[in-house]
């Protein structure tokens, strides 16, 4: 099962350089194999908002939680209270610290452009990785 970090979600939703890996990615994948934080769902609500692209958070949300078996994940308060601890650990900020503690808690694998991940001892894939390996 895998955790998709919300910059994976930002660069297909922006058409960004690597949109084309995480389409492929999104299309090879079952949907109820793929997993979202909450934390990312919010992420990506105030970051389309502030690029006035309310519509396509909207869409966003019609195609991964409405019409498909996508998981969203959160942390607990006792596993929340982990984060600063794992900022400090592992030099993240919160946002990676949240991503690694939800990978952690529901055995994900944390799929992510963000070399951050890669100080911990959960790594992280690429959309391109995750992809290679299945084949």
């Amino acid at each position: 099962m895998l955790l998709l970090d919300t910059n994976i979600w930002l660069e297909l939703l922006l058409e960004q350089a690597n949109a084309d890996q995480v389409r492929q990615l999104l299309e090879a994948e079952e949907a109820w194999r793929i997993a979202l934080t909450d934390f990312s769902l919010h992420s990506l609500g105030v970051i389309l908002t502030l690029l006035k692209k309310d519509d396509l958070y909207l869409d966003f949300l019609s195609d991964t939680l409405e019409d498909s078996a996508l998981r969203v994940v959160r942390l607990d308060t006792a596993s929340l209270k982990e984060v600063p601890g794992v900022c400090r650990k592992f030099g993240l900020d919160f946002d990676d610290a949240y991503q690694y503690l939800a990978a952690s808690k529901y055995n994900l694998t944390l799929v992510g452009f963000d070399s951050d991940f890669d100080r911990t001892e959960r790594g992280r894939r690429t959309p391109a990785d995750v992809r290679d390996a299945d084949h």
